[in-house]
């Protein structure tokens, strides 16, 4: 309540203006404080800019430590069950925070420099590091929550870095998007704020044909701004999807109440003990 509450404050009209003017003075002062990047991190930069989303890989990108998370991942995919309740609505299972502070290498990967200097130069200010999530999104006919249509509202612009841990195609529950362009259109037609848009809704508004499917072999990753499309998870009904997820906004906006880590503040403590202090500013912000 107290969320909805904070969403239906920031869509007042002059609320969101005075935001948006506060957000873009921030952004043009911290634009001699971003970091060097390459020119192929600049031109991934810039992709997602245009389009919202970018399709890589794990070998493409070469990241120093993506052997370990590889090999914590294979360790913890058999430990997360294909239920956890009863609930017939289910239709994820997440590690629990016990799982993932066994396997750290999966957490420290997602504060690679080289992965938040892209965020960085995405965002435009400085990065808040929400954290990671292990999925194993259950192949069923439950469509609810994220397998809907939603912008993510908890910040001006979000980025989430995504990795298959299994090959998805289209019946195994590819993430799903509407490029930005077209994303705006359909926010305007339906005077979108925020929430959850039914399939059929969407389909009134737009063709299916302009849905995008993110596939790949296990190991592809995929950068997504998902404050700016519309995305989802599409229904997996031939095998579950294993995937981890890495969530990340500015640190400007981060009083914002609906703004949550993964996990708690103890465990981050424990995740971040090793941690240089400048690594630890991406966390503790």
């Amino acid at each position: 309540m107290r969320n909805k509450i904070a969403r239906k404050i920031d869509a007042i009209p002059l609320i969101k203006y005075r935001q948006e003017v506060a957000y873009q003075t921030a952004v043009k002062k911290h634009l001699i404080n971003l970091p060097i990047i390459s020119y192929t991190d600049m031109s991934l930069v810039d992709k997602i800019k245009h389009e919202g989303v970018v399709i890589t890989s794990l070998e493409a990108l070469g990241i120093p430590s993506t052997p370990d998370i590889l090999a914590a991942a294979q360790k913890l995919i058999p430990k997360i069950p294909p239920s956890i309740s009863v609930h017939k609505n289910e239709f994820v299972v997440h590690a629990n925070s016990q799982q993932i502070k066994e396997y750290p290498e999966i957490f420290s990967w997602g504060i690679e420099q080289r992965l938040l200097n892209i965020v960085e130069h995405y965002l435009g200010l400085p990065v808040a590091y929400n954290g990671v999530y292990f999925r194993r999104d259950i192949a069923n006919k439950v469509e609810l929550n994220s397998r809907l249509w939603h912008i993510d509202k908890e910040d001006t612009k979000i980025l989430k870095i995504i990795i298959y841990l299994n090959d998805v195609n289209e019946d195994t529950g590819p993430f799903q998007y509407i490029p930005q362009t077209l994303t705006e259109k359909i926010s305007q037609s339906l005077n979108y704020t925020s929430g959850y848009i039914q399939e059929a809704t969407m389909k009134s508004v737009i063709s299916p044909v302009n849905y995008k499917s993110c596939l790949g072999l296990a190991g592809t990753v995929i950068f997504a701004a998902t404050g700016s499309i519309f995305h989802r998870g599409k229904i997996p009904t031939n095998a579950d999807r294993f995937t981890i997820f890495f969530d990340y906004g500015s640190r400007w906006q981060k009083k914002r109440p609906y703004t949550v880590n993964s996990l708690t503040y103890k465990d981050l403590v424990l995740l971040a003990s090793n941690l240089p202090e400048q690594k630890r500013n991406y966390i503790f912000y």
